[in-house]
């Protein structure tokens, strides 16, 4: 990964209701409500950090019933580990 994209990466995951979104996504698949009712803030502000998200490829969504569902996108996250590992390389 070029580090560009790398540091993109965290910056965007620095935010802290992203990165306890990810947590929650990695766990189970989600709705809006379900995200927005175990972190305490509004269906429309965990949508913004949805879209982000999902806009840089961290996420994936699914419709079910009347319902998008988030899960992680494990790709992506295996590369920024395998960015991390070549960084702190012991």
């Amino acid at each position: 990964m070029k580090e560009e994209k790398f540091l993109h990466y965290l910056k965007i995951l620095s935010v802290k209701n992203r990165f306890q979104i990810l947590r929650l996504l990695s766990k189970e698949r989600l709705c809006v409500n379900a995200l927005s009712c175990r972190l305490n803030i509004s269906p429309a502000a965990v949508s913004q950090h949805l879209r982000i998200l999902k806009d840089n490829g961290l996420l994936s969504s699914e419709k079910i019933g009347y319902y998008m569902h988030y899960t992680i996108n494990k790709d992506i996250f295996e590369k920024i580990k395998k960015s991390f590992d070549e960084l702190i390389d012991f």
